[in-house]
């Protein structure tokens, strides 16, 4: 079943409710005020980021989560672990974002506690390669890892077999890759349902990226052809539908739940996915929440609220 009815509304100023705005404004206050974020080493704002002093607040850490590794195909990737409070009904296999270049699972906390603690499922989040010290295809080889030791393991360490997968921008792009992996190189379908916020799905960049421009309400045009040039600097092409899974054979993928704000610079990446994800007879759902920014589920408001509680619906029904 689809969901696709789209209201041209809610693309609409009138649309867009106060507390929105004034999160918007002010992330383009604070963004506004850096002269140049890249100017500053990669590692160093990783670091910071990770001891709760980058541009946005760190989540206090969950007494859920425990850290460990898996063999990867280049060596030991670290997973991050969330247990609920019962026996687990199912697994939640979650892709953070990022631009492939930042982010962690530690940096999800908040996300990841809330869906253990709320749908009663254990999360393991991959911390894959980052770009550009390790390019693609580090990362979605990471992360095709991770998903096979997770099928594998899944019965004796969590005692289920049901599996969603889902992920943020970047961490979405990667969920869909893993989800045509394991489909074409292993013929495995384990997942029965996806949610995929604000996915970067066609790298060659999107209208509503090249159209976006400079204004840095979390990102803007340079920022992401920044991540593209970073997570392809070797071997990574754009036109390649490993890289760009909108150019992908989507058919035979679980049903998703699609979400993105009016106002990210990615909107097109989502609407395309989502209508090509229902060409393929996949089941699909969309919402498009009002002058929501790139991630908006990341920063407080009305609308991150009813997006999350809507996220815990999809989840706590697979």
């Amino acid at each position: 079943m689809s969901k696709l009815v789209l209201d041209p509304a809610v693309f609409a100023d009138a649309a867009i409710a106060p507390d929105t705005r004034m999160v918007n404004d002010a992330i383009v206050k604070v963004l506004s005020a850096i002269p140049d974020r890249w100017a500053t080493p990669l590692p160093e704002i990783r670091a910071a980021r990770l001891a709760g002093k980058g541009v946005f607040p760190l989540a206090p850490e969950s007494p859920r989560a425990t850290a460990e590794t898996i063999p990867g195909p280049r060596g030991p990737v670290p997973v991050r672990i969330y247990r609920p409070d019962g026996a687990p009904r199912g697994v939640y296999f979650h892709i953070h974002g990022g631009g492939w270049t930042l982010g962690s699972a530690r940096e999800n906390e908040a996300l990841l506690d809330r869906i253990a603690a709320n749908c009663g499922l254990a999360v393991v989040s991959v911390d894959y390669a980052l770009a550009p010290e390790v390019p693609y295809p580090a990362g979605p080889d990471d992360c095709e890892a991770a998903a096979l030791w997770l099928v594998k393991e899944a019965k004796a360490r969590f005692g289920t077999e049901r599996f969603a997968i889902g992920g943020e921008s970047g961490g979405a792009t990667l969920a869909v890759a893993t989800l045509v992996r394991l489909r074409d190189r292993h013929g495995l379908t384990p997942f029965s349902v996806a949610v995929l916020t604000a996915g970067c799905y066609d790298l060659r960049l999107t209208p509503s990226v090249r159209n976006w421009g400079d204004l840095p309400l979390v990102l803007n045009t340079r920022d992401i052809q920044f991540f593209v040039d970073n997570y392809l600097r070797l071997e990574g092409k754009a036109d390649d539908p490993d890289v760009s899974p909108l150019l992908a054979r989507l058919k035979g993928l679980p049903k998703a739940l699609f979400i993105v704000g009016g106002r990210d610079p990615l909107v097109d990446d989502t609407l395309f996915m989502a209508n090509a994800w229902a060409a393929a007879g996949n089941g699909t759902e969309l919402e498009v929440y009002p002058g929501g920014c790139h991630v908006f589920i990341a920063f407080p408001g009305t609308i991150a609220d009813q997006a999350l509680k809507r996220i815990d619906g999809y989840l706590a029904e697979f």
